[in-house]
Parts: structure tokens; sequence; C-alpha cells
């Protein structure tokens, strides 16, 4: 924590702003009401450091307001991070803040949480869960590769699945992916066509029945195929999954409470986020190499 505050203050010192103030999560309280306090304080920029639980406890706080989210990864995963190209890399978050650009994205709510890069239901989840800490923060993103292995052989739940006002699709996926940007963990982009401040969220139907079909699948998207095999994907504002039963459900990469259904809508361009400059293009990851190189500098700057 000593070297991460060392990164951010040297990183505001540069530019002139004010010396940040800093709030603790807790296990009560992930983020939220922290970062509703640092809105009341005022607060003109939130830099949200910590992992994919954090991350959605700050959006919470931060949608429909004029303050801004900055990442700063941590914890044992965080999917806006490697969305926005950042990786683990605390100091290339600190040096796109204070570049500053900005971009109005969407924000998708379920149950009355907000999230802003994927939620799912069925195999994504399970995966999630059967995943441990301790492997996540041993050897990173690659750990869900174990999780995953577990699960692959798994039956396919029963589902109808409704896109805002069109008839119900009834379908026998392995998972539902409801999308606003694109990247999974380690960068593997699953959404190609996402576009983060159209409105709109992606919906991907993943159906493989057995490891034939899984290997077809992830061949598909690795590749970045206009078709992938075994996929369908949509487009919509409102999005309702309706399981024959309980199915584990994500958002943003933390679990929540297995349910039969997900229901998820849209709040088009709720959060102001700090992303790589240029501000204005789809990929939010576009560029951002040239943040990590003038990160080197403040890098070494915050050692001495």
């Amino acid at each position: 924590m000593d070297a991460l505050r060392r990164l951010v203050e040297e990183g505001v010192d540069r530019v002139g702003w004010p010396r940040p103030s800093w709030y603790e999560t807790t296990p009560d309280d992930p983020g939220q009401g922290q970062a509703r306090q640092a809105i009341e304080e005022g607060a003109e920029l939130v830099f949200a450091c910590g992992g994919d639980g954090t991350v959605m406890a700050v959006v919470s706080a931060l949608a429909g307001t004029d303050v801004t989210m900055a990442v700063l990864p941590a914890g044992t995963g965080n999917l806006l991070a490697a969305n926005l190209g950042l990786g683990a890399d605390a100091a290339t978050g600190v040096e796109v803040a204070i570049e500053g650009g900005r971009r109005r994205i969407d924000v998708g709510v379920c149950d009355g949480k907000c999230f802003v890069v994927m939620a799912g239901m069925g195999f994504d989840a399970q995966m999630l869960e059967g995943t441990s800490e301790q492997a996540k923060k041993r050897i990173g993103w690659l750990a869900y590769v174990g999780g995953a292995v577990k699960h692959l052989r798994d039956r396919p739940m029963r589902a109808r699945i409704v896109l805002d006002d069109r008839p119900p699709m009834p379908r026998r996926p392995r998972t539902v992916i409801v999308g606003n940007v694109g990247r999974l963990q380690g960068g593997v982009r699953l959404l190609t066509e996402a576009d983060p401040a159209d409105g709109q969220l992606d919906v991907a139907i993943l159906s493989p029945n057995n490891l034939a079909h899984w290997a077809s699948l992830a061949w598909g998207v690795i590749r970045r195929s206009e078709r992938v095999p075994l996929m369908e994907t949509y487009t919509a504002s409102k999005v309702e999954i309706h399981s024959r039963g309980t199915q584990p459900r994500q958002l943003d990469g933390d679990l929540i409470e297995p349910g039969r259904h997900l229901k998820i809508s849209v709040r088009p361009r709720a959060l102001l986020l700090s992303v790589p400059q240029p501000d204005g293009d789809p990929d939010l990851a576009y560029d951002v190499s040239t943040a990590a190189e003038a990160a080197e500098e403040l890098r070494e700057a915050a050692r001495e």
C-alpha cells in the first residue's frame, strides 16, 4: 500500500493536483460508501483501487454523477483494468488518469447493482466459483483455467432469453454473457463489436456440449472469427434470462447470489471513466502503450 500511495502522490504532484485523500474499504463496505463520502467532500476524480468487487461498488456510487472514476488494478482480478489495457500495472493506471482521457460509458444494472464489464449466468460464474483466491493470488488470471476445467462436462441449462420486447428465445446454453465491453481476463476479446457507449448491451449465448465443441468455440474466439461456432450474439437495452433451475451468477467477475433469473437493463453514458488517449475509440485499451511508456518515469520517481 505504501508503494501505491507513492505512485499516486507522485503522479498528482507532477500535474499540480491537490494531494489525494485516502479511504479504506471494509468487509462490510467494499467501496460504495467511501466513494459517496469522497463525492460529498468535493472529489472530482476517484481512484478505484482493488479487484472486481471494489470497482463495482465504486461504479454504483459514481454512476449518474460528473465525478470521474480512474482504475488502479489490485486484488485478485479486475476485469475493467483488463479492458483498459492496464493488466496489473497501477503505475499505468495513474498515468492514464493524469493524461486526462475521459469517456462517458454505459452502465448495466442488475438487482439494483451496477456493472460496467460483463454479467453472466451459467458456466462463466461456475468458473469463478471453482477458482480459489489462493490460486488467483499466486498465478493471476491463469487460475481461472483450472476453475473452467472442473465444469467443462457439466450439463447445459434450459433457459428462455428475452431481448427488449422481442419474442422469448428458448435455448440450452452453457452460459449467457451480457457485456458492455468485450475483453475477458487475459485480454481475450469475446465480444468483438462491443461499444461501451452505444446505449446497448451485447449478449453472447454459448452452447457447447462436449470438449470438441469447447475447443472449436475457443479457437474461434482466439482467432477473432467473424462467426464463432456455437456462439450466438445479439444486442439489446434490456435482457432477461430465465432458467428452469437455480444457476450461479456473476457481475463484473464478482459472484452474486445464485438464482433462476438474471434481469439486466442499461443506463446510457452514466459513468465518466478515465481512459487512455485518444478517448473516442470503442476499444477502451486503444493506444494504452503510450501511457505505459510514460509510466516508467513515474515508477522510477516513486522509488526514489
